[in-house]
């Protein structure tokens, strides 16, 4: 009887308000787009846009959440970096993560933190040791994101100190990492070009 009641509950439960999913080539006009309407065009000039630009996000860690109709309404995407290296002069391999966007008609519905959830747990998954971004510090806090695991490590190009924070999934793993957060992922195969209508 209680399988019967559980099946009934299921069929006339809403449907969820949205799905976090993996990125897929037909969603990347979409993920532009709704990234121009959040962070601007400008968002091309920041350091972690050097350090994504030409690069492929690391495997398996390029989300998207859909609303119910397939429509991409938010991104998260991981790109793999060496963040310093170690006191022995070791490469420290990691992820930065960004951009995280959401669409602004469906803020405040935890689309954010979702993406946010399943994009860490992914990256524990798949082995990576430390997580590192630039972003809104009380916000990040909440998912372990804090900036004294970045003070001896920098950016390529100017950042904001307290907006580099870091999360360590594997504890101890960017002890004593120090110098230039550099690139380490797969690069394009081929460079994207802004083509016009001819």
């Amino acid at each position: 009887m209680a399988a019967v009641l559980e099946s009934m509950r299921a069929l006339f439960a809403p449907a969820p308000a949205f799905v976090i999913d993996h990125e897929t080539p037909a969603d990347v006009v979409a993920r532009e787009a709704l990234l121009d309407r959040t962070m601007g065009r400008d968002r091309r000039k920041k350091s972690s846009e050097k350090i994504r630009s030409g690069r492929i996000p690391a495997e398996g860690l390029a989300l998207v959440a859909r609303d119910r109709a397939g429509h991409v309404i938010g991104t998260v995407r991981l790109w793999s970096i060496e963040a310093g290296v170690s006191r022995e002069g070791q490469a420290i391999d990691a992820l930065l993560l960004g951009p995280l966007a959401v669409d602004c008609a469906h803020e405040g519905k935890g689309i954010g933190a979702a993406l946010m959830r399943a994009a860490l747990l992914e990256a524990r998954k798949r082995g990576h040791g430390a997580v590192l971004l630039v972003g809104d510090a009380p916000y990040y806090e909440r998912f372990g994101f804090f900036a004294d695991k970045t003070q001896h490590l920098v950016m390529p190009g100017p950042f904001a100190r307290d907006r580099f924070l870091a999360l360590e999934l594997v504890p101890g793993w960017l002890e004593g990492a120090a110098g230039m957060v550099v690139a380490s992922g797969r690069k394009l195969s081929q460079p994207m070009v802004s083509r016009r209508a001819a």
